[in-house]
């Protein structure tokens, strides 16, 4: 018996109407699945794990995770569900989805943290965020996660073979953190904020001094320190500059720089009159060769020695070269 809505419709449109309805719910069910998800087709997991392998020996690195995924959902109790969720991890590392990567690897280890795979799930999860760093002109979080993972492997698993990798990115994520603070700081140094330029700068000296960028943040400090007038922090950067990279072009830079400088005099002020600092305080003072600037013998005391070597016994800088 029909019902009163439906009693003046077709058999044919109410047909239609029941077919689209059960399917609608069958449709939203695909879609929460998901396109990578595979449908449940319950298999021992002898023929599970032997088809993920093959299809990791073919290159199908997802297909291959997603079957390594399966051996896990369907025998979570047998012995190759441990072994899979590593396998997992590598999968979908050559996948390069990275992130699903680390998932993978972080619930092996929430599982499992004693097992003697521990190294390398650390270790895939450490690669998975150093697959991801970007160019110094991005953000760096992804960077920082590197190094905290790249950290973590070598204090917990010093003596593997993955620490030692580990160890040789931990320089290289350095260098490129360090490249960051090198970025920031010339921005500011182009704006004329001093003080901000030489702080990044600074970082970059007492942090990542080991890294390449320590040469042109020792010859940078020189310039934004005699920038804000404070000439004996620019002699003592330029001078660690010559002691340690006597050769590069930098430390010719810093010399050519510290020699062409005008040094600050400080006017005589009458007894019990407070001493003013020349120049206005903050201000950029002008570099030889442009307009307002003027240029003033140095008192023989305040020219740099020049021995042979980078800097002289008490600190002081040496001509390049010599």
């Amino acid at each position: 018996m029909r019902t009163p809505q439906f009693r003046n419709l077709p058999t044919r449109a109410i047909a239609l109407m029941l077919v689209a309805a059960v399917a609608m719910p069958i449709a939203g069910c695909a879609r929460n699945r998901g396109k990578g998800d595979l449908p449940y087709v319950a298999r021992d997991v002898g023929t599970l794990y032997s088809t993920a392998r093959s299809r990791l020996d073919q290159a199908r690195y997802k297909e291959a995770a997603q079957l390594f995924d399966e051996v896990e959902r369907q025998h979570p109790y047998s012995i190759w569900a441990r072994r899979a969720q590593l396998m997992s991890a590598f999968s979908y590392y050559l996948d390069r989805d990275y992130t699903q990567s680390i998932q993978s690897a972080q619930r092996f280890l929430s599982v499992h943290p004693g097992n003697r795979d521990a190294p390398y799930a650390y270790y895939l999860i450490a690669l998975g965020y150093y697959e991801q760093i970007r160019d110094v002109t991005r953000d760096q979080k992804i960077t920082q996660q590197a190094l905290t993972a790249l950290g973590e492997l070598t204090r917990r698993y010093p003596n593997t073979r993955y620490a030692s990798d580990a160890r040789l990115k931990i320089d290289l994520v350095n260098d490129h953190l360090a490249g960051k603070e090198m970025e920031i700081g010339r921005f500011y140094e182009r704006r004329g904020q001093w003080l901000a330029a030489t702080m990044r700068f600074r970082r970059v000296i007492d942090d990542y001094q080991t890294t390449t960028h320590a040469p042109e943040a020792l010859m940078r400090l020189t310039e934004t320190y005699l920038s804000l007038g404070v000439r004996p922090e620019a002699e003592k950067a330029a001078a660690v500059l010559g002691r340690n990279y006597p050769g590069t072009d930098w430390y010719e830079r810093a010399y050519k720089l510290m020699r062409e400088y005008p040094v600050e005099k400080v006017a005589a002020v009458a007894p019990g009159q407070p001493v003013v600092p020349v120049g206005t305080p903050g201000a950029q003072p002008a570099l030889p060769g442009e307009a307002g600037s003027k240029k003033t013998d140095r008192p023989a005391s305040a020219t740099p020695a020049m021995p042979s070597g980078g800097a002289g016994a008490n600190g002081t800088m040496t001509r390049p070269g010599t």
